[in-house]
């Protein structure tokens, strides 16, 4: 009996569509040498807000971005890509998200709109730490290491 509860867990389990496996929450313990992440909870709620108002039409609500984002769609531009940690937006320091987010991706080709004047300063980094809240440990911590720690 207990095979048979079993075998029908995994067999649920693996007949879940991609949008649930994306949508799905891992519960992961740190790692040791992971970086301590303190979030102000306001500025996730006021950044979650601003991100479904303003990203999440091209982003998707989880911010996991277009299912092609990494191929030229009918117009010859790159769809929106995943900001979920699974993507590059983490190879970028916080002066690059920012400044991407401010000027927008028009100059070098994209599609992003320029978000300077319709997104305080406050505001686009209250959507990018929702977004980094989205990102593993390891993600994180190797951001940080590389773009956070060396600066001043």
């Amino acid at each position: 009996m207990k095979n048979i509860i079993f075998i029908t867990s995994v067999l649920l389990i693996s007949a879940c569509s991609d949008e649930e496996k994306q949508t799905a929450i891992v519960i992961q313990e740190p790692s040791k040498n992971s970086v301590q992440r303190s979030f102000d909870f306001a500025q996730l709620k006021r950044g979650g807000e601003l991100f479904q108002k303003n990203c999440a039409v091209c982003h998707g609500t989880e911010a996991q971005g277009t299912s092609n984002w990494q191929k030229k769609d009918a117009d010859g531009k790159y769809p929106a890509p995943p900001l979920n940690g699974t993507a590059h937006a983490w190879h970028h320091s916080l002066d690059d998200l920012k400044g991407t987010i401010k000027k927008g991706t028009f100059r070098i080709g994209g599609k992003m709109p320029p978000w300077e004047g319709s997104l305080s300063d406050a505001e686009i980094e209250d959507v990018i730490t929702w977004f980094q809240a989205k990102w593993s440990d390891e993600i994180y911590t190797v951001w940080y290491n590389t773009h956070q720690a060396a600066s001043p």
